[in-house]
């Protein structure tokens, strides 16, 4: 049996159209995809995102604990700060991405993707041998709302939280006097917040900030449109983009790993050389150049043989054409640059696709 959110039945009585997602069972559509996007881009939508997962690290060795299990690094992070992070296993793959939030000394909180949480836990407390730190497991207890576009933080602001946090940043706070949890983060490209809440307000939560956002066009987003949302704006998906047999360099996150930090981490000896001496594959964005449309698993080819693999693909609402990212094998990746030519093979028939810089649009979420 599916789980269900504390927001299930909103989404039933606003005539969502609800699928299976990782074990949940999710909004995807409330009226079209491609309005829902326009909505996100130009005025702000409302996210049930609480089938995420959130954990909570704490103890007198949080700190080591976390530098052992991330390539990041978590002693830069002060307090309400934030860090992206990738939680690899021993040979640098990926077991999952999280968000790392610093929430005071000793304390953070983890937002997991809902279909690794268990593999998280799992993980973790495999490598907890030797640190006195508890992991907790909190996720059955917070709803999770994002509300993201660009009158996103004029209407929390117009609700009670007059002061958001920075970027990457988390904050307790109200908003119709209801306490919580405000980040500055999101999954669309767009500026915006996410609400951590406890469950008992949650439903209180969403049916006043839906009304309350009537005048400024807000309304509820499924998970189609954050699917294309978070494409556009090249951010990776767990299970397409990001998986146990792919490192962040070959995902093309090496802007997030330091090249100086000194403690050492799972992977570290892998992700260290593929930094210093190159990959065998690696994530480009591409476009395709007739109006068919690449998806997961499509294969890729230049002059004839494979060379690739789609991981990510649909349509651009915000460019009108068709887009996607694939993972390319060596040694064809080091002759790619942008503009280059490169065919998917769909229903039996190869299509041209130009390799492109990514993000695919311009982020708005550095406010």
């Amino acid at each position: 049996m599916t789980k269900q959110t504390f927001l299930h039945d909103r989404h039933v009585e606003l005539g969502a159209r609800m699928v299976d997602f990782a074990g949940w069972d999710m909004p995807v559509q409330y009226s079209s995809i491609l309005e829902e996007h326009k909505t996100v881009r130009e005025n702000a939508g409302l996210f049930d995102v609480s089938h995420m997962g959130e954990l909570i690290v704490h103890g007198k060795d949080a700190l080591a604990f976390l530098n052992k299990i991330v390539p990041q690094n978590i002693s830069k992070l002060t307090d309400t700060k934030a860090v992206y992070c990738q939680l690899p296993n021993k040979n640098g793959g990926l077991i999952d991405d999280l968000i790392i939030y610093k929430l005071e000394d000793n304390k953070y909180l983890i937002i997991a993707n809902a279909s690794r949480v268990d593999e998280d836990l799992n993980w973790m407390t495999r490598n907890q041998t030797g640190f006195d730190v508890e992991i907790e497991n909190i996720s059955h207890k917070y709803s999770l709302i994002a509300v993201q576009g660009p009158k996103a933080c004029n209407l929390i602001r117009s609700n009670g939280e007059k002061d958001l946090p920075p970027f990457f940043s988390i904050k307790q706070g109200k908003l119709f006097n209801i306490d919580l949890w405000i980040s500055r983060t999101g999954y669309t490209g767009e500026d915006g917040v996410e609400l951590l809440v406890k469950n008992e307000f949650a439903v209180t939560l969403w049916d006043k900030l839906l009304e309350a956002g009537k005048a400024c066009g807000v309304k509820p987003i499924g998970l189609g449109a954050r699917d294309s949302l978070r494409l556009e704006a090249a951010l990776h998906l767990y299970g397409n983009d990001l998986n146990e047999n792919t490192t962040p360099i070959e995902a093309g996150l090496s802007w997030s790993v330091p090249k100086d930090k000194t403690e050492d981490y799972n992977g570290k000896q892998v992700i260290m050389e593929q930094i210093k001496n190159g990959v065998t594959k690696k994530l480009f964005g591409f476009r395709m150049l007739d109006k068919s449309i690449a998806r997961h698993e499509y294969e890729v080819f230049s002059k004839g043989e494979k060379i690739g693999i789609v991981t990510s693909g649909g349509v651009s609402p915000t460019r009108g054409d068709n887009i996607g990212l694939a993972y390319i094998n060596a040694p064809v990746l080091d002759k790619l640059t942008v503009g280059s030519t490169i065919q998917i093979m769909i229903r039996e028939k190869l299509h041209d696709a130009e390799i492109v810089k990514l993000p695919f649009v311009e982020k708005h979420n550095k406010g």
